[in-house]
């Protein structure tokens, strides 16, 4: 019995150095994977933020440049709307100052026949 025993301690130690170096390799592969995935996410971070404030910036130029827009319709529309009114109180005058429209009279030719 003792090669018996001698034979289950050395397959139970060569198991647990199997199993004690997957163990450990698994651990070092673990932290690797973690420690890069970190780098990754940092990475991933940094460029998130650096996109949000472009974004921020784009978002500041557009509103700006609508509201310059909007200013010059006011200006526009603050230049042109005295004319408008002076066209349609000179179309109220037309209307009330032009003559009847002729009635046709009957030619002189048939009136002589």
């Amino acid at each position: 019995m003792s090669e018996e025993r001698a034979l289950e301690l050395e397959i139970s130690n060569v198991a647990e150095n199997k199993i004690g170096n997957d163990g450990e390799r698994i651990k070092a592969s673990v932290a690797l994977f973690t420690s890069k995935s970190i780098k990754e996410l940092e990475g991933l971070t940094f460029e998130l933020n650096g996109l949000q404030e472009f974004l921020k910036s784009e978002t500041e130029r557009v509103q700006r440049e609508i509201d310059n827009a909007l200013s010059g319709l006011s200006l526009i529309i603050d230049t042109i709307s005295p004319w408008r009114n002076v066209r349609s109180e000179s179309s109220v005058q037309e209307k009330t100052s032009r003559p009847e429209p002729r009635t046709q009279r009957p030619s002189l030719a048939s009136s002589h026949r």
